[in-house]
């Protein structure tokens, strides 16, 4: 049976991933205290309407996660703060929040001998032109310093777990969508913006020919890889994913079904000088330590977030 954890801290709780993050946990762990801290830079507190722990303002690469965090003394964390705007050129803002803040958040874990979970990301793979599962340690190419900060903090993990005996585990999002993401806007999920045109009777916007691939997991299945990861029998980072590449030509077929549609889309070239064409997990390595495997294939995913979204259940 898993040890309940007395004091959670969860790192950017308010966001997308880390507010369903908490409110699953808050069910699962009752008897456990939980804190939340965010700088509300990308957050929402309509996402924690049912949540009943604490949440106090925070950036935590900053000297304050000191004093709010310590007082705490976790014995368990979820590191979910950081900038995840990829369209961030400022680099010493992106690496000062997003690295210098996770050394913090070690440093907090060191002194209160906590496990450490850690949001990492897909994008530290690069633009991947051969088509297969990608594995935990192949190559690393980041093309933008989002990746790069994220690419840093799996170094750093790994050396600072070698140094203390501590144990962290990154987990390695792929394409999260789900319920909790409007307030992202326009770096919500590519499934929530074409949602919202063709919601709006608008035909849906594709690069050329929509046939670009991506690993969507839907966020059920992120969350509960990510309390698993706790439970890893050593420091390491795990791939969450769905398993699957699918088109963009996919996502539309799908929600014209579901919203009883039938909008063709509104192909245009892409602007972009770096675009990942293709992304797809390998999740044998989380299933063989961990035994994870999604409950949501695309279908059933896109079904319940369009029945969420339209007020269905």
């Amino acid at each position: 049976m898993v040890k309940q954890p007395n004091n959670i801290l969860i790192t950017g709780g308010a966001g997308f991933i880390g507010s369903n993050l908490a409110l699953t946990l808050q069910e699962i762990y009752p008897e456990s205290k939980i804190l939340i801290l965010d700088d509300f830079s990308s957050a929402n507190f309509k996402n924690l309407k049912k949540f009943k722990g604490e949440v106090l303002a925070c950036d935590v690469s900053s000297d304050e996660i000191f004093f709010k965090a310590d007082e705490f003394q976790p014995d368990l964390i979820f590191h979910l703060a950081s900038i995840t705007d990829t369209t961030v050129t400022d680099q010493e803002l992106m690496m000062r929040k997003n690295v210098d803040g996770f050394k913090n958040v070690l440093e907090i874990a060191y002194d209160n001998e906590a496990t450490v979970v850690y949001a990492s990301s897909a994008s530290v793979y690069g633009n991947v032109k051969e088509h297969i599962p990608l594995k935990e340690d192949r190559e690393k190419s980041p093309e933008n310093v989002y990746a790069f900060s994220k690419y840093i903090m799996d170094n750093i993990a790994e050396d600072f777990s070698e140094k203390t005996g501590l144990k962290v585990v990154g987990v390695r999002y792929f394409n999260v969508y789900g319920y909790g993401e409007a307030h992202k806007g326009k770096f919500a999920s590519m499934i929530y913006q074409l949602y919202r045109q063709m919601k709006a009777g608008k035909r849906p916007r594709l690069f050329k020919w929509g046939e670009q691939k991506r690993d969507f997991v839907y966020i059920k299945d992120a969350v509960e890889a990510t309390i698993l990861a706790k439970e890893a029998p050593h420091s390491t980072v795990y791939n969450v994913g769905s398993g699957e590449a699918r088109s963009f030509n996919d996502i539309v077929s799908l929600l014209n079904k579901y919203l009883g549609l039938d909008l063709q889309p509104d192909y245009f070239d892409c602007p972009y000088d770096f675009y990942q064409e293709y992304t797809q997990a390998d999740m044998s390595k989380i299933k063989e330590e961990l035994g994870f495997v999604p409950k949501y294939n695309l279908e059933k995913g896109i079904k319940e977030y369009v029945d969420i979204l339209e007020g269905r259940i």
